[in-house]
């Protein structure tokens, strides 16, 4: 169900809802939150609350201090996790300055403004993404070590698959949120997990991912365990991704598939800077099944992009680089744009699972592709090109 503002003022008012957070990504994709009480929220939707920006990561430093967050009515929903007496709420945020301009490094309006293009072109995009992570126990003091909470595979069940509750746990508390997870099972290294979620418009799908990450990580501390994202957080197990699932539609019955897949190998090498953001990213690329050349296939799970078996609205691109430091309205907004230049210019892909190229070895080789890039200049404000390279 997706609020406006007076249903919102409604729902805090019957519900008992105390606490109010207004949530927002720094330019990394790091969620951020102030929290307000219920007599601030009218003057939060009318004129914004006010943060100090020169804190958060990517924003510009102490020119650009004073900011406001508006929040997104349609957004909202209740913290299961939280008292029902005493309700607290949560809604994501658009962000401007102080005039009322929209920031420009706000990466959740940057995929608004590209789905809006998109669809100015009379195409439409859906999302879905399966996000990968590991359990970890916690030590003596609390703190998070590298020892994985089992020793199970790839879609074992229990009693190896210690994790079976704590994803089922996940799973029923983002359903109460009015996300709906498709699928969840163990994943192929000791104490991995994957939780995947049906398809949505490409914003619900970035929102729902920084949520995901939030509720893993909420869960996980329930059950006295530490929920982590990094790609490669054990050096000789796989890595975890977050693989992202495209499809397209102009609404003419035209197959939009394979256009869409050129584009998005055409602009993959470029993109990868805000897809892998991190060193670790490229300890995970080329290894253990995760992707290191620029290919495609109908079948084959350790090409770029992958046509899962599928028919009719479920058919998809499964592009399978990105990893969970990514910051998903980015990565999203990238994915959308390269699968458009390819609709638009009618590409047509190589020959599957025939590398025309590799994707960057480094961070520093993708952040030299990245400074190159007039696609990238393109689709993104140059506060957040800077912030990366």
């Amino acid at each position: 169900m997706k609020f406006t503002q007076d249903e919102v003022m409604q729902y805090v008012e019957e519900t008992d809802v105390k606490f109010i957070r207004l949530a927002f990504c720094d330019v990394y994709g790091r969620q951020k939150n102030v929290a307000i009480m219920p007599p601030e929220l009218k003057r939060a939707f009318s004129e914004g609350i006010a943060i100090d920006a020169s804190s958060i990561a990517g924003f510009g430093g102490e020119e650009r201090s004073d900011l406001l967050l508006r929040p997104d009515p349609a957004t909202l929903t209740a913290l299961p996790w939280r008292p029902q007496s005493g309700r607290v709420v949560h809604m994501f945020c658009n962000i401007f300055y102080p005039d009322g301009t929209p920031f420009e490094a706000d990466s959740r309006r940057i995929l608004m403004e590209t789905v809006a293009e998109a669809e100015a072109r009379g195409v439409r995009f859906s999302v879905g993404s399966e996000i990968e992570f590991y359990l970890f126990k916690l030590d003596e003091n609390g703190e998070p070590t590298k020892e994985p909470y089992d020793h199970a595979g790839y879609m074992d069940i229990a009693p190896a698959d210690r994790g079976e509750n704590v994803r089922r746990e996940i799973c029923l508390t983002l359903e109460q949120m009015g996300i709906q997870p498709e699928s969840s099972h163990h994943e192929g290294g000791p104490g991995q997990n994957e939780i995947d979620f049906r398809y949505a418009d490409p914003l619900t799908a970035a929102d729902n991912a920084v949520t995901f990450q939030a509720v893993v990580r909420t869960i996980a501390a329930q059950n006295g365990l530490w929920a982590d994202f990094s790609p490669r957080p054990l050096p000789d197990q796989p890595g975890s991704g977050m693989h992202i699932n495209l499809s397209a539609d102009d609404g003419s019955g035209r197959d939009l598939l394979m256009p869409m897949v050129a584009g998005l190998l055409d602009r993959i090498r470029e993109s990868t800077l805000f897809l892998n953001p991190t060193e670790e990213s490229y300890a995970r690329l080329g290894r253990d099944r995760a992707p290191g050349a620029v290919n495609w296939s109908p079948e084959n799970r350790n090409q770029l992009i992958r046509i899962p078996a599928a028919t009719g609205s479920y058919r998809r691109a499964e592009l399978r680089s990105p990893d969970p430091t990514a910051n998903s309205y980015l990565a999203i907004a990238l994915a959308i744009r390269a699968g458009l230049y390819g609709i638009t210019e009618n590409l047509t892909p190589p020959d599957p699972a025939e590398p025309a190229a590799y994707l960057p070895k480094t961070l520093h080789d993708a952040r030299e592709l990245a400074a190159k890039s007039d696609f990238l200049r393109n689709c993104l404000p140059e506060i957040i090109l800077s912030a990366y390279l």
